[in-house]
């Protein structure tokens, strides 16, 4: 099976990404581009990893670790976890994966610092808040966040490295803004608590519908799938 249109749907992207860096004064460079393969073959990952790219995120455990196992050998990917976490599957995947994006409570955070401490490792995590207060999306609520990060700040091995957010599914841009808005400001207050533990500089956010407005609001990683991949099934 060929893959050429990854090759211009990345181009496109990137073109597309620096171009919201231009209208808002931002270094494209500070934007991490994390290519979502759900549903797609492993050999669509060697496609898009033949043009550089190193960063990749999966949505269910059982896509990412038969994906992190096919590509063991390259030590350069960076794969993340962006779906729904569920805690009983944290230790299938922590030997080998980065990030977590999607921590919503204590509980997940508890099993990723038991399950890494015992592979020897240090993961990186984000904890994703219900920005859009939609009851069928994950996440903590934004005033139980504070303490779930002072509780975190203690774990040996996971560093909390910012927050995620999903805005809600529209084109409506007095929705979405601000969404984002309101995950850059709760980063912003964390991050002047001085926790002893957690780097907070990372917001995961924006995908492919709405990559321009999180990039104006400051994410520093976008979760694209649609752009690069083509349309899917999202199950």
């Amino acid at each position: 099976m060929a893959y050429e249109y990854i090759d211009r749907n990345l181009q496109s992207l990137k073109t597309r990404i620096e171009a919201a860096c231009a209208a808002c004064g931002r270094n494209p460079e500070d934007v991490r581009l994390i290519a979502v393969s759900k549903t797609n073959p492993v050999e669509a990952v060697r496609a898009m990893r033949a043009l550089k790219q190193l960063d990749f995120g999966e949505n269910k455990v059982q896509e990412l670790v038969p994906k992190m196992e096919a590509l063991e050998a390259d030590k350069d990917i960076v794969w993340h976890m962006i779906g729904t976490l569920q805690s009983n599957k944290i230790k299938y995947i922590a030997d080998r994966v980065d990030w977590i994006h999607s921590v919503p409570k204590l509980k997940a955070l508890k099993e990723i610092n038991k399950r890494a401490g015992q592979a020897g490792r240090i993961i990186n995590v984000l904890i994703q808040v219900n920005i859009s207060d939609e009851n069928q999306k994950s996440g903590c609520e934004p005033d139980d966040l504070p303490a779930l990060l002072e509780v975190a700040d203690s774990m040996a091995n996971l560093k909390v490295r910012g927050l995620m957010g999903m805005a809600s599914f529209t084109d409506d841009e007095a929705i979405v803004r601000p969404q984002f808005r309101l995950l850059r400001v709760l980063l912003v207050q964390e991050q002047k608590k001085g926790y002893q533990n957690h780097v907070l500089t990372e917001l995961s956010m924006g995908m492919t519908n709405d990559l321009e407005i999180a990039v104006q609001e400051g994410a520093t990683m976008l979760r694209i799938g649609t752009a690069l991949f083509g349309a899917r099934d999202y199950d």
